[in-house]
């Protein structure tokens, strides 16, 4: 009998020696190599299992092409910004992340960042230790009283508040998934984006990176804030436009500023350095002995399991299923993404309950995988980090109530699930079933019959059933070089509410999706993405 092969990791950037010894406890068999050159990296990969990295390693397609073997990436920390999940994906190559090692210890950064601007601790200490005594020149402000405004009320975010109402401060947060009973938990009041910019003296910014975050504070963004608003940012530098708060910052509108992150990294000479009233650290966050020990042996541990036994935690592109169970949820994986992507990019005000209803053939499958995917997707476009295990997780903390109905009598298709989504304004619907053994296809949204196979870039389009809008919108779209692959329409009675799901060949660009959303009868136009 030929025993199996030792799995072999890579360590190719600098981890906590505990990872290693969890490897070294569990039979798995890794090389350290850190500071390798991406054409050094890229000749030996091919002879690794796994990838065990944290954010200096660039996993890119170029070097996934080239690890034949490659069977799981571990990211030691949260952001996969180095990691290309897509290409990962394609080559079948799991992407673990470790979602909750370093949020205590980022929370306090954000705090320790809070202190120093109201004090002007880094200006202060300067002046001091060149031999001056300029306590005038140093006139701080308290916080217990003042203001605090959340961007973000995740792991992290709801740690900072926690930490800031100890101080005595008022914690506001705008998070479109913080659901009312969660805020009354923390003891935050919720708020739109506008009113919390209006009102904060501090600003904390813990929200992901993504297309609706991207430069969240720009300009404009800064101009509704309280003048004399100070600004702390540990999440990622893209959320804020640097060359906007530069300009609020040399008006005086903006009493301060502390970043753990920058657009670009490192920042080299910022215009933004060399201020008192400007607190930088060398992205920080996650630097503590305890938050690198605990991401160390948090990624060894998952991918000991996975290379060993085939379990997965923390996979941001692979659901959790055991090898018997792969093969027949394996479509079924798919619609679930799709149904609950689909809510959740048109979700956006916070979540009070999600109800998944499993009828005819999938009722007699194990289901809770598939709800975890559901989850997962309607999650996903405001949460930088959640995946199926996670997804739960989420929704509990959130309290965000889940419900599964299953029947096994057969409905209008043999086989159907349907999502039906409760936010703090309205109830939305979408269902699908599989065809073919193995396509999903989307069957009704809203009550409204509508056949229609997703693509990877979709316009959603609700609107009034009235002639000329077919013409119109074909011609705006042809007008603009937009070529549609696929056209499915739906009705709910002649002359009432109408929709139409269109694939098209590239992304949308917004200035496509502003003409569209100008034409007559148009109610709603979003763009989509799978």
């Amino acid at each position: 009998m030929i025993e199996p092969a030792t799995p072999k990791v890579l360590i190719s950037d600098k981890l906590d020696q505990k990872a290693e010894q969890v490897f070294r406890d569990r039979g798995v068999a890794f090389d350290v190599r850190t500071g390798l050159g991406e054409a050094e990296l890229t000749a030996i990969i091919g002879g690794y299992d796994g990838l065990a990295v944290r954010s200096s390693t660039k996993v890119t397609a170029d070097l996934l092409a080239a690890a034949d073997n490659l069977k799981v990436v571990g990211r030691a920390g949260i952001g996969v910004d180095n990691i290309d999940v897509s290409a990962a994906t394609q080559r079948g190559v799991v992407v673990m992340n470790t979602p909750f090692g370093n949020a205590t210890t980022t929370a306090e950064h954000a705090i320790g960042l809070m202190f120093a601007l109201a004090r002007q601790i880094p200006a202060a200490d300067r002046s001091t230790q060149t031999g001056q005594w300029e306590k005038s020149r140093f006139l701080g402000v308290e916080l217990a009283r003042k203001t605090l405004g959340l961007i973000g009320c995740g792991n992290v975010g709801s740690i900072v508040a926690e930490r800031a109402i100890g101080l005595k401060l008022k914690v506001l947060a705008y998070d479109p998934y913080l659901s009312d009973e969660r805020a009354e938990q923390l003891g935050v009041q919720k708020a739109d984006l506008a009113d919390l910019l209006a009102r904060s003296d501090f600003i904390s910014l813990h929200a992901p990176l993504n297309d609706d975050t991207r430069g969240i504070i720009d300009a404009d963004a800064l101009a509704m804030t309280k003048p004399g608003m100070r600004l702390i940012n540990c999440a990622r530098g893209g959320l804020v436009d640097e060359s906007a708060l530069l300009a609020a910052m040399e008006t005086g509108h903006v009493a301060g500023v502390a970043l753990d992150v920058f657009n670009v990294e490192p920042p080299g000479d910022s215009p933004l350095f060399g201020r008192d009233n400007v607190v930088v650290t060398p992205h920080l966050g996650a630097s503590t002995t305890e938050a690198q020990e605990n991401v160390a042996v948090d990624v060894a541990q998952q991918m000991s399991d996975f290379l060993l036994t085939g379990a997965v935690v923390n996979a941001l592109n692979m659901p959790s299923l055991s090898a018997e169970e792969a093969p027949l949820l394996k479509p079924y994986m798919k619609l679930a993404d799709q149904l609950g992507s689909f809510a959740g990019q048109l979700t956006e005000t916070g979540l009070r309950a999600v109800k998944v209803e499993y009828l005819g053939q999938v009722a007699a499958l194990s289901t809770r995988p598939l709800t975890a995917v559901v989850l997962q997707g309607l999650l996903t476009p405001l949460l930088e980090t959640v995946n199926m295990v996670s997804a739960p997780v989420i929704a509990r903390e959130r309290n965000i109530q889940v419900t599964e109905v299953r029947s096994e009598a057969a409905s209008a298709y043999q086989t159907m699930m349907r999502l039906t989504v409760t936010t703090e304004q309205r109830e939305r619907s979408v269902a699908g079933t599989i065809f073919n053994a193995d396509r999903p296809r989307l069957v009704e949204v809203a009550g409204v019959p509508i056949e229609a196979e997703l693509g990877p870039n979709m316009l959603f389009l609700r609107n009034e059933d009235k002639p000329g809008l077919i013409g119109a919108l074909g011609s705006t779209l042809g007008d603009a070089g937009v070529n549609i692959a696929t056209f499915h329409l739906g009705r709910s009675e002649k002359g009432g509410n109408a929709m139409a799901l269109i694939e098209v060949d590239e992304p949308l660009p917004e200035e496509v999706l502003v003409r569209v959303r100008g034409l007559p009868h148009v109610v709603q136009a979003k763009a989509l993405r799978f």
